[in-house]
């Protein structure tokens, strides 16, 4: 990614952003399903990270925590 945004740079394995993809999917799909009020509103914010972090293959609290997952 770029190196002038270090949030962005990948560092996630491809396991790890299956993982998130699938994770992110289910957890929109049960809330937009079987959720309502707050609920919904955590599931939707948690599966919409989880998805998105998963598709980009970065993650920012990874970063921030300085875990990298993806071999180099």
């Amino acid at each position: 990614m770029n190196a002038n945004c270090p949030v962005l740079s990948k560092n996630e394995n491809k396991t790890d952003r299956i993982i998130r993809v699938v994770a992110g999917a289910v957890i929109l799909a049960a809330g937009l399903i079987k959720l309502s009020g707050g609920m919904l509103v955590t599931a939707l914010v948690a599966g919409t990270v989880l998805l998105f972090t998963g598709l980009v293959g970065s993650c920012a609290l990874y970063t921030l925590l300085g875990i990298n997952t993806l071999k180099k």
